[in-house]
This record gives C-alpha cells, structure tokens and sequence, in this order.
C-alpha cells in the first residue's frame, strides 16, 4: 500500500506542477540549492547520489531557463557556485503552495493527530532506511546508475 500511495502521490504532484513548468526533479533540485545557495555541482551529485555529469545536464535545463545561475566561487575558481534567480525565488513559493493543498488532499482522511502520528512513522521509516531527508531515492536511477543500498533494512 505504501508504493501505491507513494506512486498516487507522485502522479498528482507532477501533475500539479505542469502550469509552472517543473518537474518533480527540477523542484528537487531546486529546494537543495536553496536550503544551500553556493553549492556546487560535485556537492549536488553526492548529495543525490548520481554521476556528476548527469548534474550539469539538469543544472543546463534549469540555467537555460533563467532558475539557476552559475556563479564564481570566490573561496575555489575551479568550481562554479550554484544560486537561484528571482524566477526560481518566485517559482518555489508557489511550488510551496501547491505542496501544502497536495498533502492536504493527500491526507484529507487524516485527522490532525492522525496526521502526526503518520509524519512521525514516516520519519522513523526514513532513519531506518537510511535515507536523505528531502532527497527523492529516484534520482539514483538518473545516468545509468544503479541504486545504493540502504543502510538499514533489507533491499
């Protein structure tokens, strides 16, 4: 029931992300570069657990329509420090809200401790697997790499 839930749900928010023009990676993507501007590209492909170059060729898309910028890196020239423009500022405010009526729809059975007490086994599922918080496991598939284990529970 859980993969069918989680399929649902990633259906209707990719779905609800079209009138914007994103895609459930591209959001992904984006969230991590604002929760840390300047990062870079290598930092990305760790992070999500994928080749470096398949990084830059997401990080083009998003560059080639004015979401993300490459900038110096003052503290190393080799790299190029990640940052959202305006248009991506603008993009996942409104991201945020379509996310907060996803999960309301999602978990409109739920009462308020129902709700709590899901995000909480939610959480304790997350830890267990070893998994990234805020970091779809799905982008391991992108560039031909095979998915890592977890490190907990069994694959």
């Amino acid at each position: 029931m859980l993969a069918q839930v989680g399929g649902h749900a990633a259906m209707k928010f990719a779905r609800r992300l079209e009138p914007l023009g994103l895609t459930p990676p591209d959001v992904g993507l984006l969230r991590l570069i604002a929760r840390e501007p300047g990062r870079s590209q290598r930092s990305l492909a760790t992070a999500l657990d994928v080749v470096p170059s398949r990084v830059v060729s997401l990080i083009d898309g998003l560059a080639e329509r004015d979401l993300v910028e490459r900038r110096v890196n003052p503290s190393d020239r080799r790299n190029t420090a990640l940052h959202l423009t305006e248009k991506a500022e603008d993009a996942l405010a409104k991201m945020r809200t379509i996310g907060g009526e996803h999960e309301d729809d999602l978990l409109d059975a739920l009462d308020d401790g129902e709700r709590a007490q899901l995000n909480g086994l939610l959480d304790k599922i997350v830890r267990q697997q070893g998994l990234q918080p805020g970091v779809h496991p799905g982008f391991q598939f992108m560039g031909g790499r095979k998915p890592r284990r977890s490190q907990g529970g069994k694959n």
